[in-house]
């Protein structure tokens, strides 16, 4: 009867573990996948205003159809946020590069954005 015990215990103690590992697992995923699309919105939202600035005229504080000289102030977007930091790079004047890195797990997203917002599909680097 001693046995029998000794081996339920056992076996309860690593079926308990295995749970604690997979369930730390899920949750790490759970905080990746929350950054990827945080940093996706963010990105959505800068290129939806680099269009709306590229159509807008010089007068009114856009482009006038030009990208040259843009910068994230302009759009209204801080560099930096509780999701991660950006930098924006004109590529010509009819396209740019907004690359997002995530503040805590390291997620990295790469997207062109053009006069249509958010061009293809980003560019997704998962820790």
């Amino acid at each position: 009867m001693g046995q029998q015990q000794l081996l339920l215990i056992v076996l309860g103690t690593i079926i308990v573990g295995v749970a604690v590992v997979v369930g730390i697992n899920m949750f790490s995923q759970g905080a990746v996948n929350a950054e990827r699309d945080a940093l996706i919105q963010d990105v959505n939202t800068i290129g939806s205003n680099a269009a709306a600035y590229w159509r807008k005229p010089a007068e009114m504080g856009g482009g006038a159809r030009d990208f040259t000289g843009l910068t994230l102030a302009k759009l209204g977007a801080d560099a930096t946020n509780a999701n991660g930091a950006f930098v924006l790079a004109v590529v010509d004047a009819d396209s740019i590069t907004v690359t997002a890195t995530g503040a805590n797990e390291g997620v990295v997203i790469v997207a062109g954005i053009t006069d249509q917002g958010v061009s293809g599909t980003p560019t997704i680097t998962l820790p």
